[in-house]
């Protein structure tokens, strides 16, 4: 499988979502020559570890759902009517972080990669919400990502705050309380910026208040090397921290 489900403690509502850790590259029409400086710089690196070390720290562990395949492959977060279509950076990219061509376009190549990767993700992180509800009456969703210290040309509301911690949220699906515990843990944050949203599954999407969702998105500079460099000392205290918001949730 391209993705994999750990499991947590059957009481836990809470799903520590990680799209965009992985490195691993499958045949998906990539030019080789840009793989390895778009990794560096689109990875959201070690976000993998962080989750599985405030998994560990938590009183009760919630569950991870993690991607195995790097974003570069297929983005599990990206829909076919994004605004990032515009940038090249829609479910299949055909354009990195600088605008510099990735992949030649082929609408029958991507629409395989679409059935055979995205599809299976979405519809199973999809039952892991449903299991979470049926098993404790709500699911609780937490993104877990990180963003470069410094702008990248590809982002499109790059130009406001980059706090050490960016929340991004949805007006429907992230309740007030759910921002309020994460401010509490993590002190110094913006609300989607640079980043904004959160991601719930397409059947639960603005039809189901009993999923709540918040996009954690780390500022790189806090836990490791840029780009594309190992962890530091800084990654115990992010894990520590989401070890909290998660504790904090009743």
């Amino acid at each position: 499988m391209s993705f994999d489900v750990l499991p947590g403690d059957p009481a836990s509502p809470v799903i520590l979502h990680v799209p965009h850790a992985a490195r691993e590259i499958v045949a998906s029409g990539l030019f080789p020559a840009t793989i390895g400086r778009e990794l560096d710089h689109l990875t959201d690196a070690h976000t993998d570890l962080i989750a599985g070390a405030a998994a560990d720290a938590a009183r009760t562990r919630p569950w991870i759902f993690v991607n195995r395949l790097s974003r570069l492959v297929v983005d599990p977060e990206r829909f076919v009517d994004d605004e990032m279509v515009q940038a090249g950076m829609g479910p299949v990219y055909t354009h990195g972080h600088a605008g510099d061509r990735l992949r030649p376009d082929d609408p029958a190549r991507d629409a395989g990669l679409l059935k055979t990767y995205l599809e299976p993700y979405a519809e199973a992180m999809a039952t892991l919400v449903d299991e979470r509800l049926a098993a404790t009456g709500r699911a609780i969703v937490l993104d877990v990502h990180s963003y470069p210290t410094e702008r990248l040309p590809y982002e499109l509301h790059g130009d406001g705050p980059r706090p050490p911690v960016c929340l991004g949220t949805d007006s429907f699906h992230t309740p007030p309380e759910l921002v309020a515990a994460a401010r509490a843990v993590f002190p110094d944050t913006a609300l989607d910026s640079p980043f904004a949203g959160c991601y719930v599954p397409l059947r639960h999407l603005r039809r189901n208040p009993e999923v709540a969702a918040l996009m954690i998105e780390i500022r790189r500079d806090q836990y490791m090397t840029e780009p594309g460099g190992p962890p530091t000392t800084g990654l115990t205290t992010v894990a520590g921290a989401l070890a909290a918001l998660v504790d904090s949730i009743p």
